[in-house]
């Protein structure tokens, strides 16, 4: 296996990491355990353990069932910020764990930036959503978010190349979402978006002042 190819495969698991880092652990584990993937590169193998594995989706069960219920998927999200990050850089260093030191450095650095990006992205989208109090939202948000998970995690030891572009690109699409989300707030807030208009529109207080004075002059 050549040096590029274990950097992206350690960049795809901080990747996916950053997102869910159980469901991360979990899914990899399952693959490696049921042949759906092939040997774990460096010493990525300990995630094949039953005991990792079970304690792993339970975590994810949990997480997945706080993540519906909207305050209380902010406040996990947040507490994650301490632990997804730094995890996420551990298991792109322990896939590339038996090559050259330096390399092991590269990749830790790299996967946690990496995870940080994820992370604070899927943060702010959490927050947005977390502004509606239905839990619809927060459950399609969480299914879709374990399908991108297991997807990257599945297909990133056959096509590490291919399967990190995608997730590169899915991640730019959420970053611009989570801008458009925030900004159509912030007009929702301030009184300034008018769905029936458009979505930009003067401030409504100002518009009822200003046909005021025009009305007595």
């Amino acid at each position: 296996m050549n040096a590029l190819q274990t950097l992206a495969q350690a960049a795809g698991v901080a990747y996916a990491a950053g997102l869910n880092l159980y469901a991360t652990i979990g899914i990899i584990g399952l693959g490696s355990r049921f042949g759906w993937i092939g040997p774990l590169p460096g010493s990525l193998t300990g995630l094949s353990s039953w005991w990792v594995i079970g304690v792993a989706l339970t975590l994810m069960l949990i997480e997945f069932s706080a993540s519906l219920v909207p305050a209380v998927a902010s406040i996990w999200d947040t507490l994650h910020s301490l632990i997804r990050p730094p995890a996420a850089a551990a298991l792109a260093a322990a896939t590339a764990w038996h090559g050259d030191p330096l390399f092991v450095l590269v990749a830790a650095l790299l996967g946690g930036g990496l995870a940080v990006t994820t992370h604070t992205t899927k943060l702010g989208l959490r927050y947005a959503i977390d502004a509606s109090p239905e839990p619809i939202t927060n459950g399609v948000t969480s299914v879709t978010e374990l399908t991108l998970v297991a997807t990257i995690s599945l297909a990133l030891w056959q096509h590490p190349f291919l399967t990190l572009l995608f997730a590169l690109i899915v991640l730019a699409i959420l970053i611009a979402m989570v801008r458009l989300i925030w900004r159509t707030l912030r007009q929702v807030f301030s009184g300034r978006w008018v769905p029936r208009h458009g979505f930009l529109q003067d401030a409504r207080t100002s518009d009822r002042l200003e046909r005021r004075a025009d009305d007595h002059e």
